[in-house]
């Protein structure tokens, strides 16, 4: 069995400090073999730089996928280039910087990571992401002989989520949705053997609306005028999923939500 560990949008530097403190003993106490974390919000909120890149990488994340907030911070798109384990979506219009999948060796074989981006309610509207994800899946089995393979579908609407899992049923070991920042209570394993999950939820302050402060969202809504949206503060929630692959057949076993709530100020767990 390869047991994966998925972390939904880190959320600023809260979100990032948490995350990078917390990797470490998630990883021994619930004995992960893998990680993925999407970083698409991880600097400030928009966007994700070389530097936290770096330290998300070093904390034990395996992947970092990403979503429509990739180019948000402008030295990304160098640093995208020299590292193959940042993700942008993969229906990117062919020569856009960065890879949309990726393919890594562990202990327990290949494992094969793909990140899409949905067109629903979403900018930049890109590629049709059932294709490509289908046809970047089909590539990873029959080319590279991977079973285990996990998509970040990063996307609006649960019906396009929903619709990508069951797409890909049988295909793939996992597709975990991201980008609305709420975690879903609708995790199963679709009769092909495809774990699921609607939204992986993010990880970021609790008091806050989508790891914002709340006083300017609420705002805006009774306002409609144009105001920043600072990062929150407080107690983070970590949100996700571990999700248990039979590694010979890339099926899945058993999928679980990951929810844990922790304090960078005592450094505990609340």
């Amino acid at each position: 069995m390869l047991r994966i560990l998925f972390l939904g949008d880190v959320v600023g530097e809260p979100g990032r400090k948490a995350v990078t403190a917390r990797l470490p003993k998630i990883r021994k106490e619930r004995g992960i073999d893998f990680i993925i974390v999407n970083g698409e919000n991880a600097a400030g909120g928009r966007g994700i730089t070389p530097k936290i890149s770096i330290s998300l990488l070093r904390a034990g994340a395996a992947v970092i996928t990403s979503g429509d907030h990739i180019w948000d911070q402008q030295e990304i798109i160098e640093y995208i280039y020299t590292e193959p384990r940042l993700l942008r979506p993969l229906n990117y219009p062919l020569g856009t910087p960065g890879m949309g999948s990726v393919l890594l060796d562990t202990d327990k074989g290949k494992v094969g990571v793909i990140n899409v981006q949905g067109r629903t309610f979403i900018q930049p509207p890109l590629e049709n992401p059932f294709l490509a994800a289908e046809r970047e899946a089909k590539r990873m089995r029959d080319e590279d002989g991977v079973k285990v393979i996990f998509v970040d579908m990063h996307a609006e609407t649960t019906s396009e989520k929903i619709a990508m899992g069951r797409t890909l049923d049988g295909m793939v070991s996992a597709v975990v949705g991201t980008h609305t920042h709420v975690q879903t209570a609708d995790e199963q394993i679709f009769p092909g053997g495809t774990a699921f999950l609607c939204d992986a939820g993010m990880c970021g302050p609790n008091e806050s609306i989508l790891g914002r402060q709340i006083d300017p969202i609420v705002g805006r809504f009774r306002k409609s005028l144009p105001c920043r949206f600072p990062v929150a503060k407080g107690i983070v929630g970590l949100r996700g999923a571990v999700i248990d692959v039979d590694e010979e057949t890339g099926k899945a076993i058993a999928i679980e939500r990951f929810a844990e709530n922790y304090s960078n100020d005592s450094g505990e767990l609340v």
